[in-house]
């Protein structure tokens, strides 16, 4: 049987991964996993500022649902690819041995923190203006400086790193150009 090559789409928080990893697999017809749909109250550190602080090992990130989901998948499936939305690349150990190749989405800061505040401004909640300003102090201490290391990691591990600001379409087609000439 042959497995489907699994291309994990990696950056930061409003990089562009999840509109990306779903385009892909309409473009390619075949299925895909988000890292979101995949977390729990359990998977990051209680507090990332120390976990930072103490070296920022992603490994400690865990996501056991979706290396099952992802393992269920790779042994089931006869499409040529599976997308995943896998911010840290291979830097896991629990899923750096399932994933084929990684695509970094390597975009300015704040490209992905203007995409993070209209995620916010576009799903109000009652208290919207409050998590905003709460994602931003946050995003001062040390959220900023956890994306560009986690990026820096994922970045010496990368097949495709793309740094230009694309459009949607472009950025599709660029992961799309790559598959088809290295015969991925």
């Amino acid at each position: 049987m042959n497995y489907p090559k699994v291309i994990a789409i990696s950056g930061a928080s409003g990089s562009g991964k999840t509109t990306i990893v779903k385009q892909l697999a309409k473009v390619f017809n075949c299925p895909f996993l988000l890292f979101d749909e995949h977390t729990n109250k359990d998977t990051y550190p209680q507090n990332m500022k120390d976990w930072y602080d103490d070296g920022a090992n992603v490994s400690l990130i865990s996501t056991p649902d979706f290396v099952i989901s992802l393992s269920a998948l790779i042994s089931s499936d006869n499409s040529r690819y599976v997308f995943i939305e896998e911010p840290f690349g291979k830097e896991r150990d629990s899923m750096s041995a399932l994933i084929d190749y990684v695509v970094l989405l390597d975009q300015p800061p704040e490209l992905c923190l203007t995409r993070i505040i209209k995620r916010h401004v576009n799903k109000p909640q009652t208290n919207s203006l409050n998590h905003i300003a709460s994602f931003l102090d946050k995003y001062e201490q040390y959220l900023r400086d956890i994306y560009k290391l986690t990026v820096e990691q994922v970045k010496g591990n990368s097949d495709l790193i793309i740094d230009e600001v694309l459009s949607v379409k472009g950025t599709t087609s660029a992961i799309e150009q790559w598959l088809k000439l290295t015969n991925r």
